[in-house]
């Protein structure tokens, strides 16, 4: 049984820190960063950076509230047109359900281990739980090193791998090339491949940092724990 929990509480330490990310990524804090770095690229198609700024939270802000896709379809340009196609707001309505679903992972997984580490205290498997924990940052640790890998090539040597990566990403979560989109189009405009490679940079560096302080942290506590408990 000590053994299930064990490997139970690192499972869901891994999903608790991918959801850390991701729900971070999802905050304002990212894009006001993001559109500001001297790096990010222009749009052609004449987006400024205070055009972004004006756009892109409702973007994020979608995918987290409980509006219908209305919140995006009723937007309009100065001049009337629509600010997204219908290509476009199907593709969102696609990618809130996917989000709504690896937050609610998120939600569960962080009840879960709240609810594991009270019975741990409770019970006599303190000891499995943290090493438990120490294991799923372990496990974070490799999975952060290979997304950041991949991510930092497609921005410094290969914008292929990255984007090869992306596809398989999108092909898992959304079906043909829904996904797909002119570079005229306002998602595109918002977020373009650059963004996302920093997203996937961004969220390996914040899962590597919470798996290696955990990982490494909770195994110092764990020596002493034991020579403490052997005295």
């Amino acid at each position: 049984m000590k053994n299930i929990l064990y490997y139970l509480t690192s499972l869901l330490l891994t999903l608790a820190l991918i959801g850390t990310a991701l729900r971070i990524l999802l905050s304002p804090l990212f894009f006001n960063i993001e559109y500001r770095m001297p790096y990010f690229p222009a749009d052609e198609y004449g987006f400024t950076q205070r055009d972004r700024l004006r756009w892109a939270p409702f973007a994020v802000d979608y995918l987290i509230n409980n509006a219908d896709i209305s919140y995006l379809g009723d937007l309009k340009f100065e001049n009337g047109s629509p600010l997204y196609n219908e290509r476009e707001l199907t593709h969102m309505a696609d990618v809130k359900n996917v989000v709504r679903g690896a937050l609610n992972v998120w939600y569960i997984s962080l009840a879960i281990l709240a609810l594991l580490a009270m019975l741990a205290w409770r019970g006599d498997w303190v000891y499995e739980f943290i090493n438990g924990l120490r294991r799923g940052g372990m496990w974070m640790i490799g999975l952060a090193v290979s997304l950041g890998l991949i991510a930092g090539i497609g921005i410094a040597i290969s914008p292929d791998v990255f984007w090869q990566f992306f596809s398989f990403f999108h092909s898992i979560f959304f079906e043909g090339d829904s996904w797909l989109f002119y570079y005229s189009d306002t998602l595109i405009r918002l977020f373009p491949i650059r963004f996302w490679q920093d997203a996937f940079l961004w969220a390996a560096v914040l899962a590597l940092g919470g798996g290696a302080g955990l990982a490494f942290g909770l195994k110092g506590q764990l020596i002493h724990n034991r020579v403490y408990n052997s005295k």
